[in-house]
């Protein structure tokens, strides 16, 4: 086996979360989104190990300009609070503010600074592209016009809920890794629902190291996405029915996808490397959408990013060879694509929407079977 688990990165894990009954009564308060309270819990969690609190405005033209925090580690895409005008003057003269979903006021943010930006130059240095029909240069153009920086502390978690039955912490899931003696991890990002391409390809990664960690994204998507529940109901059915149970650990991310290609490639590495993973799947058009992206465009950004103390690995896609009979990839099956058959997005779309079940060579029936009982499988 190869590998060992690295530290978190910038070298300790991140713990913003206070044990105190902090009051927040009387603060100046801001709504957030549930979208951005996650972020929230994942900056006190230490998923984005090692921001404390929304980056300030040096470290956010850093992480535009270079794809660097200030002092030189790897960060590619910022964890922002955009508020408008007259709210960020408020905030200033508060000092301290109480951030809210609903009634709930869930944690304190220190106001250090409030800054301006230009979202579409901001958008094209981290999307690659300034077009308002990607979703991250829309999101990002409709923000408001200031972003706020500074520290948390979070008071209260987001309550449990049959979608976060399988999130943990990187303490937690650095633990249990330890406990199962694992002295290698490969990380798997998803957003999609498993097929038995999918299945291969990480079953090939477990002859390779001790442990697979899966780690779909739970959280924001774009239009035509699987929705959460069926990602996770059928990756739960997956891992049940055929992984063995002392070699893979299935855990849930919270965030949301950015579609930010190469750099949201190196921002998932980073995440997994938080977990204790110490390795990372990194896929065709990792993290892309349409076109925006060179398929392998996210597979040389890392050459960037050789001090990320998390190795990624290139698989190449998996398919089913008809004349191999059965799943096989490009380096080592000879036959053309009229020999390969793929369960491609659209493909699956079109099977779902007719309430025709795949194949069982390209779809577990346990797989198909869940998604076919969901009325809208789709965001």
């Amino acid at each position: 086996m190869v590998g060992s688990i690295p530290l978190p990165h910038g070298g300790k894990l991140i713990n913003r979360f206070v044990t105190s009954d902090k009051k927040t009564d009387g603060m100046f308060t801001i709504s957030v989104s549930s979208d951005l309270r996650n972020d929230i819990e994942n900056i006190a969690d230490g998923v984005f190990s090692p921001l404390e609190g929304f980056v300030g405005e040096q470290d956010f033209q850093s992480i535009v300009r270079t794809g660097r925090l200030t002092d030189g580690l790897a960060w590619t895409v910022p964890i922002v609070l955009d508020v408008d005008e007259d709210t960020a003057l408020k905030m200033k003269d508060a000092g301290q503010i109480a951030l809210a979903t609903g009634s709930d006021r869930f944690a304190i943010l220190q106001v250090e600074e409030t800054f301006s930006f230009d979202k579409l130059a901001c958008a094209k240095a981290i999307y690659g592209t300034d077009d308002i029909n990607h979703p991250g240069v829309g999101k990002m153009a409709n923000m408001k016009n200031r972003l706020a920086g500074g520290k948390i502390q979070v008071i209260r978690r987001i309550e449990q809920s049959p979608l976060r039955k399988y999130r943990m912490s990187p303490a937690e899931t650095r633990a249990e890794i330890s406990r199962k003696g694992w002295k290698s991890v490969v990380g798997f990002q998803t957003r999609n629902v498993p097929h038995v391409a999918h299945e291969m390809l990480q079953k090939a990664a477990l002859n390779l190291y001790d442990g697979l960690f899966v780690n779909p994204l739970i959280g924001k998507k774009k239009q035509g996405d699987f929705k959460d529940e069926v990602i996770l109901a059928t990756y739960v059915a997956l891992i049940d029915n055929y992984y063995p149970k002392d070699r893979a650990m299935f855990v849930t991310l919270h965030t949301e996808m950015r579609y930010a290609g190469p750099k949201e490639a190196i921002h998932h590495a980073i995440m997994r490397k938080n977990f204790g993973c110490s390795h990372f799947i990194v896929g065709r058009d990792h993290a892309g959408v349409g076109t925006y992206y060179h398929p392998f465009a996210a597979h040389t950004i890392f050459k960037d990013y050789t001090d990320l103390e998390i190795e990624p690995v290139f698989f190449p896609s998996f398919y089913y060879c008809k004349k191999c009979l059965s799943y096989a990839n490009e380096r080592n099956c000879p036959h053309g694509p009229d020999l390969r058959e793929e369960l491609s997005g659209t493909k699956m779309r079109n099977m779902v929407g007719s309430g025709e079940i795949p194949a069982e060579h390209l779809m577990r029936p346990e797989v198909a079977k869940i998604i076919i009982s969901f009325k809208e499988p789709f965001v």
